[in-house]
């Protein structure tokens, strides 16, 4: 009767575990990271769908044309 209820509880706590790859989206096609916070080497692009920003490093910036 205990294994049958530690079982139980088992199952309910990782029920409610979120997967490993929640914390890796990606985005910018796949080449940016979706983060609370961006680090001091990347820069802000755009909102990531959970609301989170997607953080590109620098070098991987767009490079804005300007239209005459």
């Amino acid at each position: 009767m205990t294994q049958l209820l530690l079982l139980l509880v088992a199952l309910l706590v990782l029920g409610h575990v979120p997967t490993g790859r929640s914390e890796f989206k990606r985005c910018w096609n796949g080449q940016g990271a979706c983060r609370a916070y961006c680090t001091k080497y990347e820069t802000y692009m755009h909102l990531c769908p959970d609301a989170t920003l997607c953080c590109l490093p620098y070098g991987l910036k767009p490079v804005k044309t300007e239209k005459v």
